[in-house]
């Protein structure tokens, strides 16, 4: 029998967190294979967003190679928001590089999906079912199990409570789905991706960290969920497979929006033609423009419609910029945790759409563009928020201990995959 691998992703669970469910029997399963297999902290993306995290993880590839590098991007030669899809990614999912048939199931950013040798219902984003399920074949079968593409976060607005219920509806429609598609088609991959543990730690991380917060056990029971769903899995697997465990980032608590347009307005970097704040609106004196999370673009000449930067002199505004926001504090709070340059941390022919500078909020801060900022912080709309350095990565099935590397990255999780023997020689 060929070696099988399955891939469990839970969105955004930090490394500490796993650890510790699995180390206090909140998650008893995971703990097993904690202590049969390789748990390492991971680092994630840069932006540590999930549509650029699991583009990596899928390709093995960084942003400069893969092409996509945050929930919206620039068209070329414009101030034109898109939001990049699955259409857009430059490099091949693994399970196009593989012999046998695969089975992917909620993978962030693989929207709409596409003819391929197994099973593949899209993730978020995902607008219609129709366009999130290959082959169609399987969208009345998903319908009768009620399958959701994901929660509705709304909810979370208006009543914590519709929220929760919510969020077990779609959790329990897709441990009924994982079920029928093992029990019903071949596959020498599964992967499985649950990502409303994201949105249960955006809104109610302050739920984990006190154990008398109203909603504690709401947010304990959504894992003691998963986890059941592990334990049966790694039942499930025969001895010569493998099991992979992770997340594309890490979370953190969360207390402020920062938004890094209002510094750029303040200090002269950023101007409109007039009262209307918008980026059809950049003016010729700007020297640079952000866009969510915190990636600052120069408004290079030849290279934005309002573009007034000399590329000579890209060098002095990039200065000016790192002194202006690695010295930016707020409540003698440091804000800003790093501070990336485009070329220091990205490689590849996409490299000239990549922002010039990528920057990263320290605990309690969260970076946001927001154009028509007219202040500086706000009270943060969420609880948590992502972050680069703790992610998680577990390995459980590969006789050489060795094989994961001592630092992991998102990037070497295909790598893995491929050590499994299954690839097809199509790299």
């Amino acid at each position: 029998m060929k070696r099988r691998i399955v891939i469990i992703g839970l969105d955004g669970v930090p490394f500490e967190m796993f650890k510790d469910l699995s180390e206090t029997g909140v998650m008893p399963n995971a703990g097993r294979v904690v202590r049969e297999g390789t748990f390492k902290r991971m680092q994630s993306s840069i932006p540590d967003v999930s549509c650029v995290a699991w583009s990596s993880i899928i390709t093995g590839k960084n942003p400069a190679e893969h092409g996509i590098f945050g929930f919206t991007d620039l068209s070329r030669g414009t101030y034109n928001l898109r939001f990049p899809n699955f259409n857009d990614l430059k490099s091949p999912p693994f399970w196009d590089l593989i012999d046998g048939k695969s089975v992917i199931v909620n993978v962030p950013s693989t929207y709409p999906v596409r003819e391929m040798n197994g099973v593949h219902i899209s993730g978020f984003v995902s607008i219609e079912l129709e366009k999130s399920v290959y082959p169609e074949s399987l969208i009345d079968r998903l319908k009768e199990m009620n399958y959701r593409l994901d929660v509705d976060s709304r909810k979370a607005h208006e009543s914590m409570d519709l929220f929760l219920s919510d969020l077990d509806k779609v959790l329990e429609a897709q441990i009924k789905t994982y079920r029928y598609l093992w029990e019903n088609f071949e596959w020498q991959v599964f992967m499985l991706v649950f990502t409303g543990t994201d949105r249960l730690m955006h809104f109610l991380w302050e739920a984990y960290e006190s154990e008398n917060h109203k909603y504690h056990r709401d947010f304990l029971a959504h894992f003691q969920k998963i986890d059941e769903v592990i334990g049966e899995i790694n039942t499930r697997i025969n001895e010569d497979d493998i099991i992979l465990i992770l997340s594309d980032h890490g979370f953190e608590k969360l207390n402020k929006d920062v938004y890094i347009s209002y510094f750029l307005k303040k200090e002269g970097f950023l101007k409109f033609k007039d009262d209307k704040q918008e980026l059809s609106n950049i003016d010729y004196p700007t020297e640079a423009f952000v866009l969510d999370p915190a990636r600052i673009y120069i408004n290079i000449k030849g290279k934005y419609p309002c573009g007034g930067v000399d590329i000579q002199d890209r060098e002095g505004i990039i200065k000016r910029l790192e002194d202006l926001f690695s010295s930016l504090k707020i409540d003698d709070q440091k804000v800003i945790g790093n501070i990336y340059r485009k070329e220091d941390i990205y490689s590849g022919p996409f490299l000239e759409d990549a922002p010039d500078l990528i920057l990263t909020g320290n605990e309690g801060f969260n970076l946001k563009a927001n154009l028509k900022a007219d202040k500086p912080i706000d009270r943060a709309i969420f609880t948590g928020k992502h972050t680069q350095e703790n992610a998680f990565l577990l390995l459980k099935g590969f006789l050489d201990k060795g094989i994961m590397p001592e630092f992991p990255t998102v990037c070497h999780v295909k790598g893995l995959i491929e050590k499994a023997g299954i690839f097809a020689g199509r790299q």
